[in-house]
């Protein structure tokens, strides 16, 4: 059973980011594959996702970078999705690349699932504040993660089990504890259970 849809930002997610890492020792974790990573196409990739969603109802769906920003148009445009969450981790701001500006605005309303949102102080994709105000329009716990960078492989970032906990809390079989519940907001007591 397939219980986390990754989804991998611009030119996709290879060995050694964590997303390859956990699709390549997860048995429950899939990597939703796009026709062009390196070219993005908004409605190409929503298809893509919302086709896993309906082969693997009930994932959670794990998004990187633009992949992250893909997940919140998939819930802003259809909410009649399956998933049982969604962790965001390193949004990326579309308008920072002409390869990505095709993604248009980022919607700033209530995904209507449980979210995590996982970001940085030094993203070179999205500001600290930007990422942290759109978590509150997303209705999702924050987790602030320090001097991060990207979240990714140039940021030191190999498995990353720390993520797979944060994913874990979106699942209600994961760690044995209950999933969050759209309207959970103890953040600081959050990152204390995963960081800890």
């Amino acid at each position: 059973m397939i219980k986390t849809l990754l989804i991998p930002g611009l030119d996709g997610s290879p060995a050694p980011h964590w997303q390859h890492w956990w699709a390549a020792t997860d048995p429950t974790a899939l990597i939703v594959e796009q026709r062009s990573w390196s070219k993005p196409t908004l409605e190409a990739w929503l298809t893509e996702i919302a086709a896993a969603t309906l082969i693997h109802p009930g994932a959670v769906l794990v998004g990187h970078s633009l992949g992250a920003i893909a997940i919140v148009r998939l819930l802003a445009s259809w909410p009649q999705v399956r998933v049982a969450g969604a962790l965001l981790v390193a949004p990326a701001e579309p308008s920072r690349s002409p390869r990505t500006q095709a993604f248009g605005c980022i919607p700033q309303l209530d995904l209507g699932v449980p979210t995590i949102v996982a970001a940085s102080t030094n993203d070179p994709w999205m500001d600290h504040d930007r990422a942290r105000n759109l978590s509150e329009d997303w209705g999702a716990d924050f987790i602030d993660m320090g001097e991060a960078g990207h979240i990714n492989v140039a940021s030191g970032y190999g498995p990353w089990p720390e993520g797979c906990a944060l994913r874990d809390l979106l699942w209600p079989l994961g760690c044995g504890m209950p999933a969050l519940t759209k309207s959970a907001r103890f953040v600081p007591e959050l990152h204390a259970q995963v960081f800890s």
